[in-house]
């Protein structure tokens, strides 16, 4: 009624308030007015306002832990050498800073109106610029694993020189950056012409160029429908699977293909106690179902004690260990000749299970959708195309998925080696996909908007018919050139594993005037992330080659589900370590 052009305009407050009352109306714009923020307002103030909790470890802080910076973070550190300085003196302006650290949001807290800087506001805004400095490793803790420069540990100087032209090979790039660009160049200008040839006839695809801006629309894909002689089958097979206790299965699995043999002691000691596999077993179901260990303790079976299995547990469960089973469990399946028909081992996909964790732990974050009031992890786990999880990294709260897809690749233990990956719309992004280019993987996300998004060209006066509109892009091939053997020695690192996946990309991602290398990396990722496009609107059968593989992941989450069932399926281990070997023995199990 209200958006009709012929609805008088007088009649439109008789036609709101017949819904809700102009009283009723009133109040909840006072409420709106109390409880919403400016639109310049921001969460600076509150900081101010924890001056007298900072001012107690702050000097601690600077004098004790050594900070260093690429040219990036010079600012911060200059900064940071100043209240290092200054911060023990009792002076109430600090005249002389440096501004530099000083944003426009922070400006008017910061800078008083007699033009003083003041020394509440310039600590607050140098702690603020230095966290957001450390994440990007902008400035970095010297000697530090986890907060050390990434780029130290990439391959350099007389090391890089030497496997330079091995690692060009072993990627599979030519040394002559001209020679990448122009195969790139080929391959997207045929791709192109390919499906612009093909679009007419293709119904699943729709391109409306109405409205100002053009828009490919793609249609969900139809279900298939199981042919009878499937159900048949399903219900054959189901009615010969009889009931087992999960406990029975795990000595079942372990007869066949002994991966409790895996499980070493600490002291790495080779004696072997008694039924120690009965043991194993108990302590990854406790773990896994989230139940502790109460439930399984029989005082009467000697491999079920009290003592046995905390003994167990604590000599016997750790990263190490489950890792290294699990690898079993993956390569003894690969073998198997039913999952030889399902896949190779080539396709994998990544998905994240969300567990809340409602103890204090600081390995742990907030997401309303996922936790409500409370804080959580993702367990972010790959599945190939096998059914086998062959690899899980632990994720506080919902950190962006995009920053962990390599690491699931590049970190894995098993014998298998997948080179194409899917994931949902939060894996994707144009560095990954530069990156698993330059690594030699294919990324084949399911996007949420495919169609929305962006098409590059290299080929700025190609004509592409029908994909004219869409094709508005246009990618720098100058930076892949000047950037070529960074970015080579970059993926060698990775590929050597002389440095993690997750810290680089978190540090390649997170710069507010991203680098050179960054800037390359990205450009590739356009390309490639183009190509898959094409490939994503032209062929249905890629599309429900993704879906598949993902609905295997999700199934396997569906079996993990049922299984932490414990402690309303919630994770409450406090430190890392704990968290790590509890998700590692869920997929285990």
């Amino acid at each position: 009624y209200l958006l009709k052009e012929e609805t008088p305009d007088e009649s439109i407050r008789a036609e709101v308030f017949s819904y809700i009352p102009r009283q009723k109306l009133a109040e909840i714009i006072t409420l709106v007015r109390e409880i919403a923020r400016p639109s310049d307002d921001n969460f600076h103030e509150e900081m101010v306002e924890q001056y007298g909790r900072v001012r107690r470890f702050l000097p601690h802080l600077l004098n004790t832990v050594k900070f260093s910076s690429a040219p990036a973070g010079v600012t911060t550190l200059n900064a940071c050498d100043y209240l290092s300085r200054e911060f023990s003196s009792r002076r109430q302006f600090f005249d002389d800073a440096p501004t530099e650290i000083i944003s426009r949001s922070w400006k008017r807290l910061v800078i008083n109106k007699e033009k003083h800087i003041t020394r509440r506001g310039y600590t607050l805004c140098f702690l603020s610029k230095l966290q957001d400095s450390l994440r990007r490793r902008d400035v970095y803790v010297t000697g530090s694993n986890r907060w050390g420069d990434p780029r130290a540990r990439l391959l350099q100087g007389a090391d890089w020189q030497a496997n330079r032209i091995k690692v060009y090979r072993s990627l599979g790039h030519p040394t002559d950056p001209q020679e990448a660009i122009k195969s790139l160049g080929h391959q997207l200008d045929s791709r192109y012409r390919q499906v612009a040839a093909r679009l007419c006839e293709n119904e699943a695809v729709e391109l409306d160029v109405s409205g100002p801006k053009p828009r490919l629309t793609i249609s969900p894909l139809a279900s298939l429908d199981e042919p009878d002689s499937l159900k048949r089958l399903s219900k054959m097979i189901s009615d010969l699977l009889p009931p087992v206790d999960l406990t029975e299965l795990l000595l079942e699995i372990n007869a066949h293909t002994g991966f409790a043999d895996e499980f070493f002691h600490a002291s790495e000691a080779s004696a072997r106690v008694d039924d120690l596999p009965v043991s194993i077993s108990a302590v990854l179901m406790a773990e896994a179902c989230n139940i502790g260990l109460e439930p399984l303790i029989r005082s009467n079976v000697p491999a079920l004690t009290r003592h046995r299995l905390n003994w167990t547990k604590a000599n016997y469960l750790r990263a190490e260990t489950i890792t290294s089973a699990n690898a079993r469990l993956v390569d003894f399946q690969a073998t198997l000749p039913l999952a030889q028909i399902w896949g190779g081992g080539e396709v994998a996909s990544a998905d994240g299970m969300r567990f809340v964790t409602p103890v204090r732990t600081i390995n742990a974050g907030p997401n309303r959708k996922y936790f409500g009031n409370n804080r959580g992890i993702t367990w972010y786990n790959f599945v190939s195309d096998q059914y086998s999880g062959f690899h899980g990294i632990v994720i506080p709260g919902t950190l962006r998925d995009s920053i962990f897809v390599l690491e699931g690749l590049l970190e894995q233990e098993t014998g298998l080696n997948p080179t194409e990956i899917m994931t949902d719309t939060a894996g994707a992004s144009e560095l990954v996909f530069g990156l698993f280019w330059l690594l030699g993987y294919q990324f084949s996300p399911r996007l949420a908007d495919a169609g929305a998004s962006v098409f590059w060209r290299m080929d700025h006066d190609a004509d592409y018919g029908v994909l004219n509109d869409i094709a508005r892009g246009q990618s720098d091939p100058r930076k892949i050139v000047l950037q070529w053997d960074e970015m080579i020695r970059t993926a060698g690192s990775l590929k050597l594993g002389k440095v993690q996946v997750s810290v680089l990309v978190r540090s390649l991602l997170k710069s507010e005037r991203p680098s050179g290398l960054t800037q390359a990396i990205i450009e590739v990722g356009r390309i490639n992330k183009t190509l898959y496009l094409l490939n994503y609107i032209d062929d249905e059968d890629y599309r429900r080659r993704i879906l598949t593989q993902l609905n295997r992941g999700e199934s396997r989450h569906a079996v993990a589900r049922a299984i932490c069932h414990g402690q309303k399926g919630e994770i409450r281990k406090r430190y890392t370590d704990g968290q790590e070997d509890q998700l590692g023995t869920l997929g285990l199990v």
